[in-house]
């Protein structure tokens, strides 16, 4: 979430915690006798002014090359990951 936020920053849009949440699950699975996490899923909520929306998409598409945990676990946990955007009222 704090690699995400960081990229949202760098194009102006604020990640504050009533704008911006990560919801996370994932599968752990027997594999060969031991218990392994085998995928993780995170769903980003932001909710941001429409005009922000195409700036948020490239962040999104930029930033996991750049995230350490993301970094640590692809290659041997399935990582799937994707952006939900809400229209901040205003």
């Amino acid at each position: 979430m704090g690699t995400f936020a960081t990229v949202l920053a760098k194009s102006r849009i604020p990640t504050p915690k009533e704008r911006f949440r990560a919801d996370v699950a994932g599968d752990i699975e027997n594999v060969g006798g031991v218990l392994k996490i085998t995928r993780i899923e995170v769903v980003y909520t932001l909710s941001l002014p429409p005009d922000k929306r195409r700036e948020a998409e490239e962040a999104f598409d930029g930033y996991l090359p750049f995230c350490p945990a993301a970094q640590s676990v692809i290659g041997c946990i399935k990582l799937e990951h994707r952006l939900e955007m809400q229209d901040l009222a205003g």
